[in-house]
Order: structure tokens, then C-alpha cells, then sequence
């Protein structure tokens, strides 16, 4: 016995919901991806600015600069050690002494499509470009 018209969604309407969520995706994926890139290397610089300043903070304790994290007394962030390497150099005996934080994004991070962020004993922060 027919009992007329069921109701529900047709495969056609269903695939045009799914081809529009796709394109939307397409759209928004990149957005994000740049958005977490951007996020990651705002905590990278917060980091290195508080590196320098406890750089100065040994320096004027040591009469000299340190060349390790463990030598400040601090660990690397967990998220900064999952996307950077941390370069500390170099501290030289010149008079005056200087030092060059380098935070380098680790291979096979989506971090890798940025430059290495460089923050040194004067305040340089490099690239320019990247410290906002």
C-alpha cells in the first residue's frame, strides 16, 4: 500500500551539504594552520624576551653572560621545545660582552616556514618583520 511521500533528505541534497562544508574547510584550514604558526612563534618571542632579561639579570651577578637555559635556572617551555631549537651565543669574553638568542623551527613543524627568530644583548630583534 503506498503511503505517499516519505520524509528525509534525497542523496543529491546530502552530497550538496557535503561539497559545501568541503569548500568552507578549504577555506578555513589554511586560516587556522597560519593562526596556531602565529601563536607558536608569539610564545617563542615572549620566551626569548624573557631569556634576555635574565641574561642581564646574570650578567650583573656573573660579570658575564650565560651560555645555557640551565644556567638562568629555566627549562624550555614544552611548546617552544616542540617547534624551536634554542641557541644561546655567543657569549664572549669581549668587553663588553654580548650574547644572540636564536629560536630555530624544528623540521617537519608547521613552524618551518618561518625564519629563525634572533633577539641579541642590544634589543635586536630579528627578522623585523616577524616581532609585532
Amino acid at each position: 500500500m503506498y503511503q505517499g511521500k516519505q520524509a528525509g533528505f534525497s542523496l543529491i541534497e546530502l552530497m550538496i551539504v557535503v561539497a559545501i562544508i568541503g569548500i568552507l574547510a578549504a577555506f578555513a584550514y589554511p586560516s587556522y594552520q597560519d593562526h596556531v604558526r602565529r601563536t607558536n612563534r608569539s610564545e617563542a618571542q615572549q620566551f626569548l624576551v624573557d631569556l634576555a632579561n635574565r641574561q642581564q639579570q646574570y650578567l650583573m651577578d656573573a660579570r658575564a653572560y650565560a651560555t645555557s637555559p640551565e644556567q638562568l635556572n629555566v627549562s624550555l617551555p614544552a611548546r617552544f621545545d616542540k617547534f624551536y631549537t634554542l641557541t644561546i651565543g655567543p657569549a664572549s669574553a669581549t668587553v663588553p660582552p654580548s650574547f644572540t638568542l636564536t629560536a630555530t623551527p624544528r623540521s617537519g613543524t608547521s613552524q618551518t616556514v618561518d625564519d629563525a627568530l634572533s633577539l641579541n644583548n642590544l634589543g635586536t630583534r630579528t627578522p623585523a618583520d616577524k616581532w609585532k
